[in-house]
Protein backbone atom coordinates (compact mmCIF):
# COMPACT_ATOMS: atom_id res chain seq x y z
CA UNK A 1 0.00 0.00 0.00
CA UNK A 2 2.92 2.32 0.56
CA UNK A 3 6.48 2.63 -0.69
CA UNK A 4 7.76 4.22 2.58
CA UNK A 5 7.39 0.87 5.22
CA UNK A 6 8.65 0.87 8.32
CA UNK A 7 12.36 0.28 8.94
CA UNK A 8 11.73 0.02 12.57
CA UNK A 9 9.45 0.52 15.31
CA UNK A 10 7.02 -2.49 16.24
CA UNK A 11 4.92 -3.90 13.53
CA UNK A 12 1.76 -6.10 13.70
CA UNK A 13 1.50 -8.93 11.71
CA UNK A 14 -2.12 -9.91 10.41
CA UNK A 15 -3.71 -13.50 9.60
CA UNK A 16 -6.31 -12.30 8.15
CA UNK A 17 -9.81 -14.33 8.19
CA UNK A 18 -13.49 -13.34 7.56
CA UNK A 19 -14.81 -14.67 10.89
CA UNK A 20 -11.02 -14.35 12.72
CA UNK A 21 -8.20 -12.64 12.85
CA UNK A 22 -4.78 -13.48 14.07
CA UNK A 23 -2.26 -11.04 15.24
CA UNK A 24 1.34 -10.94 15.70
CA UNK A 25 3.86 -8.07 17.34
CA UNK A 26 7.08 -7.42 16.71
CA UNK A 27 9.88 -5.59 18.45
CA UNK A 28 10.72 -2.25 17.83
CA UNK A 29 13.78 -3.75 16.75
CA UNK A 30 12.19 -6.01 14.71
CA UNK A 31 14.12 -9.02 15.04
CA UNK A 32 11.42 -11.18 16.59
CA UNK A 33 7.84 -11.87 16.43
CA UNK A 34 5.17 -12.73 19.19
CA UNK A 35 1.64 -14.11 19.41
CA UNK A 36 -0.97 -11.57 20.51
CA UNK A 37 -4.31 -12.43 19.94
CA UNK A 38 -7.13 -14.05 17.96
CA UNK A 39 -9.77 -11.19 16.95
CA UNK A 40 -12.97 -12.28 16.52
CA UNK A 41 -14.53 -9.99 13.84
CA UNK A 42 -17.79 -7.93 14.51
CA UNK A 43 -18.90 -5.02 12.63
CA UNK A 44 -16.50 -2.64 11.33
CA UNK A 45 -16.99 -0.07 13.42
CA UNK A 46 -15.84 -2.52 16.41
CA UNK A 47 -13.18 -3.64 14.76
CA UNK A 48 -11.98 -0.36 13.36
CA UNK A 49 -12.00 0.73 16.91
CA UNK A 50 -10.17 -2.87 17.77
CA UNK A 51 -7.28 -1.79 15.53
CA UNK A 52 -7.05 1.64 16.17
CA UNK A 53 -6.67 0.68 19.89
CA UNK A 54 -4.21 -1.91 18.86
CA UNK A 55 -2.15 0.77 17.38
CA UNK A 56 -2.49 3.27 19.91
CA UNK A 57 -1.81 0.74 23.09
CA UNK A 58 1.12 -1.35 21.00
CA UNK A 59 3.06 1.83 19.26
CA UNK A 60 2.26 -0.40 16.00
CA UNK A 61 4.43 1.63 13.21
CA UNK A 62 2.79 -0.84 10.53
CA UNK A 63 1.10 -3.89 9.44
CA UNK A 64 2.39 -6.96 7.44
CA UNK A 65 -1.08 -8.53 6.37
CA UNK A 66 -0.78 -12.45 5.07
CA UNK A 67 -1.39 -12.82 1.10
CA UNK A 68 -2.84 -16.00 0.54
CA UNK A 69 -1.12 -17.35 -2.17
CA UNK A 70 -2.07 -20.53 -4.06
CA UNK A 71 0.94 -23.54 -3.93
CA UNK A 72 1.73 -22.46 -7.96
CA UNK A 73 2.27 -18.76 -6.74
CA UNK A 74 -0.81 -16.90 -7.87
CA UNK A 75 -3.03 -14.56 -6.15
CA UNK A 76 -6.63 -15.89 -5.44
CA UNK A 77 -10.00 -14.43 -4.50
CA UNK A 78 -8.38 -14.71 -1.23
CA UNK A 79 -5.41 -12.94 -1.82
CA UNK A 80 -8.00 -9.86 -2.89
CA UNK A 81 -9.80 -9.91 0.27
CA UNK A 82 -6.79 -9.81 2.37
CA UNK A 83 -5.98 -7.12 -0.47
CA UNK A 84 -9.20 -5.29 0.35
CA UNK A 85 -8.97 -5.63 3.96
CA UNK A 86 -4.80 -4.07 4.10
CA UNK A 87 -6.72 -0.92 2.24
CA UNK A 88 -9.65 -1.21 4.74
CA UNK A 89 -6.96 -1.15 7.55
CA UNK A 90 -4.94 1.65 6.19
CA UNK A 91 -7.96 3.99 6.16
CA UNK A 92 -8.80 3.20 9.62
CA UNK A 93 -5.53 2.99 11.02
CA UNK A 94 -3.61 5.74 8.91
CA UNK A 95 -0.15 3.55 9.45
CA UNK A 96 1.14 1.93 6.10
CA UNK A 97 0.77 -1.33 4.95
CA UNK A 98 2.84 -4.17 3.26
CA UNK A 99 1.99 -7.92 2.54
CA UNK A 100 3.52 -11.11 2.66
CA UNK A 101 3.27 -14.40 1.31
CA UNK A 102 1.53 -16.62 4.17
CA UNK A 103 1.71 -19.92 2.38
CA UNK A 104 2.06 -22.59 4.66
CA UNK A 105 1.83 -20.84 8.01
CA UNK A 106 -0.95 -22.24 9.28
CA UNK A 107 0.10 -25.87 8.39
CA UNK A 108 3.47 -25.00 10.44
CA UNK A 109 1.80 -23.31 13.09
CA UNK A 110 -0.34 -26.62 13.87
CA UNK A 111 3.17 -28.93 13.47
CA UNK A 112 4.43 -26.50 16.45
CA UNK A 113 1.89 -26.66 18.64
CA UNK A 114 1.68 -30.22 18.17
CA UNK A 115 5.54 -30.34 18.76
CA UNK A 116 5.18 -28.17 21.96
CA UNK A 117 2.68 -30.84 23.53
CA UNK A 118 -0.45 -28.35 22.85
CA UNK A 119 -3.85 -29.96 23.38
CA UNK A 120 -5.68 -30.16 20.31
CA UNK A 121 -9.03 -28.11 22.25
CA UNK A 122 -6.15 -25.63 22.45
CA UNK A 123 -4.85 -25.59 19.28
CA UNK A 124 -7.93 -24.01 17.79
CA UNK A 125 -8.05 -21.25 19.96
CA UNK A 126 -4.31 -20.59 19.16
CA UNK A 127 -3.74 -21.18 15.35
CA UNK A 128 -4.46 -18.07 13.92
CA UNK A 129 -2.50 -16.10 16.03
CA UNK A 130 0.78 -18.70 16.06
CA UNK A 131 0.11 -18.72 11.93
CA UNK A 132 -0.01 -14.31 12.52
CA UNK A 133 4.00 -14.83 14.01
CA UNK A 134 5.05 -17.26 11.65
CA UNK A 135 4.23 -15.16 8.99
CA UNK A 136 5.68 -12.15 10.45
CA UNK A 137 8.62 -13.78 11.59
CA UNK A 138 9.28 -15.26 7.73
CA UNK A 139 9.07 -11.31 6.98
CA UNK A 140 11.40 -10.03 9.46
CA UNK A 141 13.70 -12.70 7.74
CA UNK A 142 13.10 -11.90 4.31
Amino acid sequence: MTSEFPQSGRLAGIDFGTVRIGIAICDAGQSFASPVENYQRRDPGADARRFCQLVAEEEIAGFVVGLPISTDGNETAKSREAREFGGWLNEVTDRPITFHDERFTTSLAHELMIAGNIKASKRKKRLDMIAAQQMLQAYLER
